[in-house]
């Protein structure tokens, strides 16, 4: 009997509830501000996607045939240590530390298919990382190495990385990686880098990186 009681008791409760509730739900005017509330946020979360996703894909810059993203020098700092001044197309000038012999920079780059860009839709191209290695093999699995992120993304929105993930999946447009081969660092260098629709690439533009280039060789 205790038990028939509780189950009554709580089917009271489950009626008095569901009815409360279904006259709440038909109530005039009640569903229909549900649901334009419910929009309502929708269409607040699809426009910060939107401006989150504009504000990454502004950090891109068209490519247009082979373009001159950079130049880079040298200061040395100690044995194996280098300062490296990178100035980007825009002017901008930031200085890093970077350990060991050669160095390598990388570029995010955005590339339409044949058909898209034909369209005349050009490629979009990030620098992404600057590091340094040593000659060694023993110093490159031992020593202490330096990587520097150059343009991180400034929200958890990364669309790149995204279609990166997806790759192969979106026909019309890829997610690729360039990176310059690595060079030497040497005192007063200075290099220049060039990006073509193949990748990233290197040139000496003075004496002191032109010596390190044939030594290098």
């Amino acid at each position: 009997m205790l038990y028939d009681g509780i189950a009554l008791a709580f089917a009271a409760i489950g009626t008095l509830v569901l009815f409360f509730a279904a006259k709440s739900l038909f109530r005039r005017g009640w569903l229909l501000g549900w649901i334009k509330g419910c929009f309502g946020l929708l269409l607040i979360s699809v426009s910060m996607v939107a401006g989150l996703l504009a504000w990454d894909i502004y950090s891109y810059n068209e490519l247009l045939e082979e373009t001159s993203v950079a130049t880079i020098s040298f200061e040395k700092l100690g044995e194996q240590r280098y300062q490296a001044i990178l100035v980007g197309a825009n002017g901008n000038e930031q200085r890093y530390e970077l350990k060991g012999d050669q160095w390598q920079l990388d570029a995010r780059i955005f590339k339409w298919s044949r058909s898209v860009a034909k369209l005349g839709l050009k490629p979009g191209y990030r620098l992404d990382r600057l590091s340094g290695r040593y000659y060694s093999l023993e110093k490159e699995r031992h020593a202490e190495r330096t990587v520097h992120s150059l343009n991180p993304s400034q929200t958890r929105v990364d669309l790149w990385s995204w279609f990166k993930s997806i790759d192969g999946n979106i026909p019309w447009l890829d997610a690729l990686y360039g990176s310059a081969t690595f060079v030497p660092m040497s005192d007063g260098a200075l290099y220049e880098i060039n990006l073509s629709h193949s990748g990233l690439l290197t040139r000496p533009l003075n004496e002191r990186a032109q010596e390190a280039v044939k030594r290098w060789q």
